[in-house]
């Protein structure tokens, strides 16, 4: 098995609990994976303290980059980062990688992620939409990237909160290919 190289790109949009459970569940799946690399925006960060009521999030194991740092091995393709994922993604976020506007770590990650023609997951946590939010999710797709919201499922009858968003932390983590027991649809 290929071990995966994995970004993981946290903004500013409600949702930090995703972002949580993606990287706790991405230690547990540390023997399918090479390399995690972190960047958060100064948002994520406040966010992340707000809804999770802690700023431990440099706490993991992975490599943490700033926002602005275009030295990350993942702002280039020659690093052979395989997936990105960002969760959640703001739709500034998205609008901005939908028009190729790099002007930050994520942005430039992402545009990487979509040339090399690898996966681009898009962990997209807002609503209602308005247009311009549905073309720049078409852009996206159009070119190769993953929209998938953060819309959690409840046929596995989640009792907690961290249940629920797990159903999309589960789709997220087979999205990117890697492989974890979780619930599947009448099995």
């Amino acid at each position: 098995m290929v071990k995966k190289k994995i970004i993981v790109a946290v903004t500013g949009a409600s949702g930090s609990i995703y972002a949580k459970l993606l990287l706790d569940n991405l230690l547990l799946l540390s023997d399918q994976i090479e390399k995690v690399g972190v960047v958060m925006s100064d948002n994520a960060k406040e966010v992340w303290h707000t809804e999770l009521n802690h700023g431990r999030f440099d706490q993991y194991p992975f490599a943490f980059y700033q926002k602005m740092d275009f030295n990350a091995p993942f702002a280039s393709g020659s690093a052979k980062y395989d997936t990105m994922i960002i969760v959640p993604c703001s739709m500034g976020t998205l609008g901005r990688i939908a028009h190729g506007i790099s002007n930050d770590l994520i942005s430039r990650a992402a545009d990487v992620i979509l040339k090399e023609r690898r996966k681009l997951i898009l962990v997209a946590r807002d609503t209602p939409l308005n247009l311009i939010h549905i073309n720049n999710m078409k852009t996206i797709t159009e070119a190769g990237g993953i929209i998938c919201p953060a819309v959690p499922s409840f046929y596995s009858l989640p009792k907690t909160i961290e249940e629920l968003a797990q159903t999309v932390v589960d789709r997220v983590i087979d999205l990117a290919g890697l492989e974890k027991e979780s619930y599947r649809w009448k099995e």
